[in-house]
């Protein structure tokens, strides 16, 4: 078993409580999930959407390991 690697996003607030600094990233079986830790508020991507929810002048996309 593989302890999955969760982090923190700094400055990140959550679309549905509003908390601050409360989102933690974290990638299971290639799909990016992030998480607010004071609600049950979640979403999940595959690498082929990451790209595409960006928009404007993008300098890269974070990849953590």
């Amino acid at each position: 078993m593989t302890k999955i690697k969760k982090r923190f996003v700094a400055g990140a607030k959550c679309p549905k409580c509003s908390a601050k600094d409360s989102i933690l990233l974290f990638k299971e079986n290639g799909i990016e999930t992030v998480e607010c830790t004071d609600c049950d508020y979640h979403e999940q991507q595959t690498d082929i959407k990451v790209p595409q929810k960006t928009s404007g002048s993008m300098i890269g996309v974070f990849k953590p390991d």
